[in-house]
């Protein structure tokens, strides 16, 4: 149960579903709630496809590249740590990627789908959770279903997004993303320390 509730917020943290409800109440404003509802199920269905993707794929695209995982342990753990560091210091999710938006008919593939849900982070987390060669394929499954319960987490975010909204406000949202972000780093430095003890064989 404990490992569980790690994963789970894990991926929470990486995906930071309260962080997406600004943008996409930004993106969709002004719309009627029928295109709201279609733009919120299609962003999750895409997030869902993509990170099953690098759950699936991830680690045999590097083997065929010869990268060892350890090698790509440290350097998700770096790019997961940057991540994290935007997410603290930066502007934080919700401004940067409100600032994305160009057209209102992509909006569910971008920025909402990626990269506000099926994050950089979240991709890499897909990939270093679910390790052949540390995880049977049962244990990557029970980890795939805690990715999928989050992303479950943000359509049900989404389609309340008009009500969290009024109850967190921006700062709120601006707020739990960056205790979010320092729960990452805290994860991603492990993944670094991890790597290396691989690497070196300590």
């Amino acid at each position: 149960m404990h490992e569980l509730l790690a994963t789970f917020i894990f991926f929470f943290a990486v995906i930071d579903p309260i962080g997406t409800v600004p943008v996409y109440i930004a993106i969709t404003r002004g719309e009627d709630a029928a295109f709201k509802r279609k733009v919120a199920y299609k962003a999750v269905l895409v997030s869902v496809l993509v990170l099953l993707l690098f759950v699936v794929v991830g680690e045999l695209l590097l083997n065929a590249i010869s990268i060892p995982l350890a090698a790509f342990q440290i350097a998700g753990g770096i790019v997961l740590l940057l991540f994290a560091l935007t997410m603290i210091f930066g502007e934080g999710k919700p401004e940067s990627e409100i600032k994305s938006v160009r057209d209102p008919t992509e909006t569910a593939i971008f920025p909402l789908a990626i990269p506000s849900i099926a994050s950089p982070g979240a991709m890499l987390g897909a990939v270093l959770m679910t390790r052949n060669n540390e995880y049977t394929w049962v244990e990557q499954a029970i980890t795939s279903s805690m990715m999928l319960s989050v992303l479950g987490v943000v359509l049900l975010l989404l389609l309340l997004a008009r009500y969290v909204h009024n109850l967190i406000g921006d700062g709120g949202a601006s707020i739990i993303s960056r205790v979010m972000g320092l729960i990452l780093s805290s994860v991603a430095v492990a993944n670094i320390l991890g790597g290396i003890k691989d690497y070196f064989a300590l």
